[in-house]
């Protein structure tokens, strides 16, 4: 990658090519048609807290559901707390509403997935399902984080004690290894990877592999029973991956981030095969920050030795995937201070000079769609390196460069990009909600 050379002309190429959005309903058709026959549509999020950036990834999302027969939303979230939602929207559960179904997301930062947008989504996606019926054809929403490991041992061993005593025994004696610890990751981590405690590798291999081999029984016939199986085999992965994660969270370099992103790239794997014992070939939508989505490859991130999702989900599937980002000029956002602070509504910078949304901000269109894969005018123009920006749970204006700003070329970090010059903060449905004991900090940037 080179850098970049401003101008008149740069600017003139991608206010030419940029296809306005309305404010109110943004016409969708031309995005739709350049993702075509993808499988897998990443859609990204240049913050944790900004109201456009959820609500038109649901808008396009509501029109794949519908229109395009995609079958799941993954997101962002820990596999526990997204299927209580899953089991929600699709008609099981104790639940009652879009809103008690996402109470169980109490991790720091709640306010992701506990927000107006989501409630909204969660509620149109329940009353699509109604509208389906057959359950085989319901789409669900998953979770494809790695923080849970202490509800996901819990959801384990719940599941096995209604469906095998015996066997939960076995998952208990297997999972006692953290009692030393309180299950407390933290602990955990740092005890196993300084060598003052032995680790529990061994045991929750050994777990895996057990509830692996009972999901080989399965009819899939597209069951509650068969997708209870399921999910509590994801809860055995995750338990096994996520103690990989906090031993290697104290050892520096990438590795912790590596294998956050391995994990949720195994996830989406796990679940397009199961989905796929229906009879279907499934598609799915992603929802993740673009630091996770936008092909690492393309990145300093990349050339650091980090891999993600995008870069990941490209490998396997190729064409087959379709990576969208966002970005924005100013506006506000919701993020907290520091990690485990209450929710704040801040306001966002202007953006850098020599940044990618600068650039889009000096085009004077306000909301636009910029086909980048299909163009190879606007390809050629954004294939140099510039400043991107990145807000996670985290903003602190005082460090805007060196906390929220990293060099990329966009032109083969995304398939297609929204830009939304001014954006407002996501709103809470709780915004001071307290942080959980025992939580950790993200890794690197350090709060996507």
């Amino acid at each position: 990658m080179q850098r970049h050379t401003d101008g008149a002309a740069t600017i003139d190429t991608i206010r030419q090519a940029a296809i306005p959005l309305h404010d109110r309903q943004p016409d969708w058709n031309a995005l739709l048609e350049t993702i075509g026959d993808a499988r897998f549509v990443l859609i990204g999020e240049a913050s944790h807290g900004t109201h456009e950036f959820y609500d038109m990834r649901a808008e396009i999302t509501k029109r794949l559901i519908a229109d395009h027969g995609f079958s799941a939303v993954v997101a962002e979230a820990d596999w526990p707390d997204a299927y209580r939602v899953n089991c929600f929207v699709r008609g099981a559960g104790d639940d009652a509403t879009a809103n008690d179904a996402l109470s169980g997301f109490r991790r720091f930062p709640a306010w992701m997935w506990r927000n107006r947008v989501v409630e909204e989504f969660v509620t149109w996606l329940r009353d699509h399902n109604v509208g389906v019926g057959d359950h085989r054809q319901h789409v669900g929403f998953y979770g494809m984080d790695l923080y849970s490991l202490s509800a996901s041992i819990e959801a384990v061993i719940g599941y096995l004690n209604a469906v095998d005593p015996e066997a939960a025994l076995r998952a208990q004696e297997r999972y006692s290894c953290f009692e030393i610890f309180n299950h407390d990751p933290e602990t955990y981590g740092y005890a196993t990877s300084s060598g003052t405690a032995e680790d529990c590798e061994d045991a929750v291999i050994e777990q895996l592999s057990e509830m692996q081999r009972r999901g080989n029984f399965l009819g899939g016939g597209g069951t509650l029973a068969d997708d209870n199986a399921f999910a509590a085999a994801q809860n055995a992965l995750l338990v096994k991956n996520a103690e990989k994660y906090y031993r290697s969270m104290f050892r520096g370099g990438n590795s912790s981030w590596n294998l956050r992103d391995r994990h949720m790239v195994e996830t989406i794997t796990s679940l397009a095969d199961h989905l796929g014992r229906y009879g279907n070939e499934p598609k799915i939508v992603v929802w993740a920050h673009n630091s996770h989505l936008g092909d690492a490859r393309a990145t300093e991130m990349g050339r650091d030795g980090q891999w993600n999702v995008g870069q990941l989900v490209r490998e396997r599937w190729s064409d087959a995937a379709f990576l969208l980002g966002f970005s924005t000029h100013s506006g506000t956002v919701t993020a907290a201070t520091d990690w485990g602070d209450a929710a704040q509504t801040k306001t966002v910078q202007p953006s850098l000079p020599d940044s990618y949304e600068r650039l889009f901000h000096d085009t004077g269109v306000g909301r636009f769609l910029l086909n980048i894969r299909d163009n190879e005018r606007v390809h050629a123009t954004l294939h140099e390196e510039r400043l991107e920006r990145a807000i996670g749970v985290i903003y602190r204006p005082q460090s805007e460069r060196l906390s929220h700003y990293f060099f990329a070329d966009l032109s083969t970090q995304f398939d297609a990009l929204i830009h939304i010059d001014e954006t407002r903060a996501l709103e809470p449905l709780e915004p001071n909600a307290p942080m959980l004991e025992h939580e950790l900090p993200e890794t690197y940037p350090s709060t996507v």
